[in-house]
């Protein structure tokens, strides 16, 4: 029988980084993830049970990804979630994934992303509009695209978090209303002075410098968006080496 995760989307995840054995943002997951439950009424599992599990996993002491799936327990035959009953839970190791070579090539999606704030900022498991929006980048060939919401606010890209350099400040937008808060975002808002701010297309493609970031792959330079392009900036790099003291892991991938 399919689970409530399968048939509706009814569930969390996270997606986290090992170094060496270790899961050095793992209280800054588990912390989306409470929020997360809490906000879908799901009860997460025994934290110290998926910490053992986790340990196994890196027993070799090597690097990887964990991907923790966190679903709501009962039946998938009908929309109401049952009141009593545990949730399921599944943690498993991956491989890095590679080195991308050069800066991004980002395209903007036509997909939207929908406005619903009792969503925003969690990881839920239903990311049929990520997976529409990442058909087109596949289809025109491009390593990521940014997508914007309903009302042509720009969110994200389809797998990380976005933040622009104007007038000589870090800008990234607000995920009150849609997106996912990530883990690397946040960490990196108070090192690079960010702050929020509600940005349209003409906003980013006019930036001085623009960079996408999330837990697994650190802070990836953005080399061309369509036909604008931008050159290697100081800036960016001083964010990454930043980062890099945060997790020992998100050493930069580009040089």
């Amino acid at each position: 029988m399919m689970d409530r995760g399968q048939a509706y989307g009814d569930g969390l995840f996270e997606t986290m980084r090992a170094h060496r054995g270790t899961l050095p943002w793992w209280d800054a997951h588990w912390a989306r993830l409470a929020r997360g439950g809490e906000r879908l009424g799901i009860d997460l599992p025994d934290q110290s049970q998926l910490r053992a599990r986790a340990g196994e996993l890196l027993a070799d002491g090597g690097d990887g990804v964990l991907k923790l799936l966190v679903i709501r327990g009962g039946v998938a035959r009908g929309y109401a979630p049952a009141a009593d009953a545990a949730s399921q839970w599944q943690l498993e190791r991956h491989p890095l994934p590679p080195p991308i070579p050069g800066g991004l090539r980002l395209q903007w999606c036509r997909t939207r992303l929908s406005v619903q704030p009792l969503l925003a900022g969690i990881k839920h498991c239903n990311r049929l509009e990520q997976v529409l929006a990442r058909a087109e980048c596949v289809a025109a060939g491009a390593d990521e695209g940014l997508a914007c919401d309903t009302d042509g606010n720009v969110v994200s890209a389809t797998s990380a978090n976005l933040f622009v350099l104007r007038d000589g400040a870090w800008l990234t937008p607000p995920l009150q209303r849609c997106g996912v808060a990530g883990t690397c975002r946040a960490a990196l808002m108070a090192p690079l002075d960010a702050r929020e701010a509600m940005l349209d297309i003409a906003a980013v493609e006019s930036a001085q410098a623009v960079f996408l970031c999330n837990a697994v792959r650190g802070i990836l330079p953005v080399a061309n968006l369509g036909a604008r392009r931008w050159s290697p900036h100081p800036a960016i790099a001083a964010a990454r080496a930043a980062l890099a003291t945060l997790h020992p892991g998100l050493v930069p991938e580009l040089e």
